[in-house]
């Protein structure tokens, strides 16, 4: 895994590489693999007292034998599936992909046990072209083979892959429509979170429409411009309408174990192979809409 260093704190590597989602290491087994030489920063061995700095280039290696991600007997929800693609409705609550701390339970390992996939993103990420959040659900596209993937990975780096999403947000926005144009980097006090920041940023863009209001909520369509991480969240909470639900952006509790209140109901993208476009939609789950009838019910 290589990683680039960003927002730094002048921390210890150690503490810094412990708090990364990404990572999922703690902090002990950090300062066992740079002990090793698993863990080198711009290609040299480093003590866990080193400073981290913007820039600085990470590359762990991860060496115990059940390190393996293996497949898995997990259900899928597959909308559609050809000889290039698969179209998934995945599940609030699952991971996507394994992590260097996780390696089972997640769509990959489940994927895995169900078909051949791409090669491009190694051993943790195979076929996934694009991700949406453990606690977000619905409709994400993932590539067979690796000619496929390929072109997936630069439609979506050119925002040609469309992607919307349905939430359900705290306030009543007084506005029918709006765009969020606010650039996004990980959050200096608290690196497993995101924010709207001008620090080692980058271009984040989310358009949003209001589908419904109540009276404390509103119930908005959002869609995608650029992909970041936790984007849709951030800017929800960046304009002080917090995703419902959520409880790192919003400081809610979950009500019902359930997710933040955010689905991925449509995927738009050109076919990989015949060039045609293809739109696939997907209705919220039941848990939703028991949320969602909770505050239309206040």
């Amino acid at each position: 895994m290589k990683l680039k260093v960003e927002n730094s704190t002048n921390e210890r590597i150690d503490s810094y590489l412990s708090n990364i989602t990404e990572v999922d290491l703690t902090r002990a087994k950090v300062q066992s693999l740079i002990k090793t030489g698993n863990i080198l920063v711009n290609g040299n061995s480093v003590k866990n007292s080193y400073k981290v700095n913007d820039g600085d280039e990470i590359d762990i290696t991860y060496v115990e034998e059940d390190l393996d991600v293996k497949g898995e007997d997990i259900p899928l929800n597959i909308v559609y599936e050809d000889e290039d693609v698969l179209v998934i409705n995945k599940e609030s609550g699952m991971v996507v992909h394994p992590s260097l701390g996780n390696t089972s339970g997640t769509l990959v390992n489940a994927l895995i046990n169900y078909s051949k996939l791409s090669t491009i993103n190694g051993d943790f990420r195979p076929g996934i072209v694009h991700r949406i959040d453990k606690d977000t659900s619905g409709l994400l596209v993932v590539a067979k083979n690796d000619k496929s993937h390929l072109f997936l990975s630069d439609e979506l780096k050119e925002h040609k892959i469309k992607r919307k999403y349905v939430a359900l947000v705290h306030g009543v926005i007084k506005f029918d429509k709006g765009t969020v144009d606010a650039p996004i980097g990980r959050d200096k006090n608290d690196r497993k979170k995101m924010a709207v920041t001008s620090d080692n940023s980058k271009e984040a863009i989310t358009h949003f429409r209001v589908i419904d209001r109540y009276k404390n909520t509103t119930l908005i369509e959002c869609e995608l411009e650029t992909g970041r991480t936790h984007q849709i969240r951030v800017h929800m909470k960046y304009i002080e309408h917090p995703i419902v639900n959520d409880p790192v952006y919003s400081r809610d509790k979950n009500i019902d174990g359930f997710g933040q209140m955010l689905h991925a109901k449509e995927i738009s993208f050109i076919h990989p192979k015949t060039k045609k476009e293809m739109t696939f939609t997907c209705d919220v789950p039941e848990e939703f809409n028991k949320i969602l009838k909770i505050y239309k019910e206040e």
